[in-house]
């Protein structure tokens, strides 16, 4: 099992510095609204790819007035882990005392999250969505955020060309065969992500309901092969010329959610199931890489509680404890986590003077 151990924060939004020293088993913060319990889940969640469960810059993260950096020290599966910005610059990572990329972050840890944002998910634009699934996908295939941002720079050339009105084919044969390429193994790692977690949820017998879900995209017949994905980028050059951007391509897919049971699309189904429906595909993801890289991810459950009943909440404690991830989950109150007992290790999170402060219980 794959946990962390040891975490300091260091300037990191309101804790000007934290300690927590831990032993696996699911970690409870509670605590008042603007505590700082979030503050602790986004750290952790920097300890993977990315900008984190805010998606926030560099510089939005540091401690205010004093605006000097923010550093997280983390030791995880006997890894020690660095994560730091100086005056707003980006990012850098440490692993082991040595300069790393946050891509080998990504092949030491798995994080999954689910924050209270993500409540809306089946109801807002398809960016959000499709924002979720790359989130899914990146948790299977370490990789997809090199393709996609290789993708997202040829895409950028491509808009540009067409923005100025390039007519010209042989301006956008190179750039798009990059396009495409890049297309394609994103295509290919987000199918296969969705398959994974359909088979999760189909082995599993939980308290949770079954999401269907579907990969769309506004052009139905959206090519997955490079090849293809070429040629359809040849044939809509008009019609993106007259856009001044390029309008299909695995940029453009949505993620729908059916609720099974029902037979009801995640949209339509009441803010309780949506929750419900949410949750289920965090532990489907969860079960899924624990049988494909042999250890749980880490777990981050902001307002976890919120929508859903009691039995729900029980049957979630259950589910993590059974999976063996640290799970860290955030509440408003001791009592939200009273089914779990002493299968967690609680942290009560407070202020004083404007800074966050976490006492062990």
């Amino acid at each position: 099992m794959l946990f962390v151990e040891h975490l300091t924060l260091s300037h990191f939004r309101s804790h000007k510095v934290a300690r927590l020293e831990l032993d696996g088993r699911p970690v409870v913060l509670f605590g008042s609204n603007g505590a700082g319990k979030t503050n602790v889940l986004e750290a952790v969640s920097l300890l993977s790819p990315g900008r984190g469960l805010r998606r926030a810059s560099a510089d939005e993260i540091t401690r205010q007035p004093d605006a000097i950096g923010w550093k997280i020290m983390a030791t995880l599966g006997g890894h020690e882990l660095e994560s730091w910005s100086e005056g707003g610059a980006a990012r850098q990572v440490k692993i082991d005392g040595k300069a790393g990329t946050q891509s080998a972050l990504g092949q030491l840890v798995r994080v999954l999250w689910l924050i209270p944002a993500m409540d809306r998910l089946w109801i807002e634009g398809a960016e959000g969505r499709r924002r979720f699934l790359d989130r899914m996908t990146l948790s299977f295939h370490p990789s997809h955020a090199e393709h996609s941002l290789t993708y997202e720079k040829a895409m950028r050339e491509r808009n540009r060309l067409l923005k100025e009105q390039v007519s010209d084919p042989g301006w956008y044969r190179a750039v798009e065969g990059r396009m495409a390429e890049a297309g394609e193994v994103i295509a290919t790692a987000r199918t296969s992500a969705v398959a994974a977690l359909m088979a999760a949820q189909e082995d599993a017998e939980t308290a949770f309901p079954t999401a269907d879900l579907a990969i769309t995209h506004p052009d139905a017949d959206l090519p997955l092969t490079a090849q293809d994905l070429s040629a359809a980028w040849a044939d809509t050059r008009g019609r993106d010329l007259a856009a001044g951007r390029t309008l299909i391509g695995p940029h453009r897919v949505d993620m729908e959610g059916t609720y099974r049971a029902k037979g009801v699309p995640a949209k339509a189904s009441s803010t309780g199931e949506q929750k419900a429906l949410l949750v289920s595909l965090i532990l489907a993801n969860a079960r899924a890489l624990a049988a494909d890289i042999g250890t749980p991810p880490l777990l981050l459950l902001d307002e976890v509680s919120a929508h859903l009943d009691q039995q729900r909440q029980a049957a979630l404690y259950d589910e993590i404890c059974a999976l063996g991830a640290q799970a860290w989950m955030t509440g408003t109150g001791e009592e939200l986590f009273s089914a779990l007992g002493d299968r967690a290790q609680y942290f009560e999170v407070g202020e004083t003077d404007g800074q966050s402060e976490l006492r062990a219980l």
